[in-house]
């Protein structure tokens, strides 16, 4: 896999330690796996072709790619809030969320994540983790999901929710 000239990859053991514009990832991977580090690329190999290491192997060229595209470009994740009463603001770096409950939600990002709030219907979730960027979007949906009838909720941008048509009226 090819590894731009401004990310420096350092393998130390099975961790691999990418270091980029942006920050610096580092992963432990299978130690039955060889992964070779050159000057402008990462190689991963495999023992043998058993079903297992094969999974391994592509798994462990996945997550490194990721990690490359992480410390040079970054990932977002983008939420979208619709419901009446329902917004989201920030107070300093921390997000706040009402969502039709009796009190106001906080969510404090962790290191290396940052919430962006654009109006007050749409947060923007961005970090050089595209795991833990995914895992805080989750986990910020999860607080009200959208649901079937009138569409209320947090969802990621371009996500469709399937409408359900509700009370069929009369007898």
């Amino acid at each position: 896999m090819p590894v731009p000239s401004s990310v420096k990859c350092v393998l130390k053991g099975s961790t691999l330690v990418v270091t980029g514009p942006k920050g610096t990832l580092e992963e432990t991977f299978q130690p039955q796996l060889g992964i070779e580090v050159t000057e402008s690329e990462v190689i991963v190999s495999r023992s043998s072709d058993s079903g297992q290491e094969r999974a391994f192997h592509g798994l462990t060229r996945a997550l490194i790619n990721n990690m490359v595209v992480g410390v040079t470009e970054g990932y977002e994740r983008t939420l979208l809030i619709e419901g009446v009463g329902y917004r989201a603001s920030l107070k300093g770096k921390v997000l706040n969320l009402l969502l039709g409950y009796s009190h106001p939600i906080t969510v404090e990002p962790p290191e290396g994540v940052t919430f962006t709030v654009d109006g007050q219907q749409t947060i923007k979730i961005s970090g050089i983790s595209k795991q833990l960027v995914g895992q805080i979007a989750a986990n910020v949906r999860a607080f009200r999901k959208p649901e079937p009838y009138k569409g209320k909720g947090i969802r990621y941008q371009g996500e469709h929710i399937r409408r359900k048509a509700g009370k069929a009226g009369g007898k």
